[in-house]
């Protein structure tokens, strides 16, 4: 008999030991509770004020990012200059002289390609052109060698003396 009192009392000491557990954790989440209660309304405004500091900073550092991002814009831009270039040579009147524009259209000579050899014919280098006509010196060259070939000449000399010889530079 006293072997089943034992038993039993392990039994009653166990759903003992289960009821004042399960009791006290009542009690923890009733206190628990209260004290919520008590921040929440008794400590309300500062709730509040936190909850829109936390919201206005993390705005504020979205913005900040926003804003002060650098932005890469490649902006192209050409700009052409075109400038009629008169070149006056001593001892020639610009009245008397009139280019034979036929000449000019039959070998298929631009205006800047005339304006090229009417630089050449005043002894300008190709450096010294490309500053008249605000082009690169590769522009200059590209349309001396177009005018080699129109002309079909090869040297700067041959090229002014045919000029000369089909009236297209006085």
């Amino acid at each position: 008999m006293h072997f089943i009192f034992e038993a039993d009392m392990k039994a009653f000491t166990l759903r003992n030991i289960l009821l004042y557990a399960l009791a006290m954790a009542g009690v923890l989440l009733l206190l628990q509770w209260m004290e919520f209660q008590f921040l929440v309304i008794n400590r309300a405004a500062e709730v509040y004020i936190t909850g829109i500091a936390i919201i206005f900073t993390s705005l504020g550092i979205w913005l900040a990012q926003k804003l002060t991002r650098t932005k890469k814009e490649v902006i192209k831009e050409t700009i052409v200059v075109e400038k009629e270039v008169i070149v006056y040579r001593a001892g020639v009147a610009d009245e008397t002289f009139i280019p034979d524009t036929k000449t000019i259209s039959n070998l298929g000579i631009s205006q800047r390609e005339l304006e090229v050899l009417s630089l050449i014919a005043a002894g300008a280098t190709n450096q010294e052109i490309a500053d008249q006509l605000f082009v690169s010196l590769n522009t200059v060259k590209t349309h001396t060698s177009r005018l080699f070939e129109k002309l079909d000449v090869s040297r700067r000399t041959q090229a002014v003396e045919k000029a000369k010889r089909l009236h297209l530079i006085p």
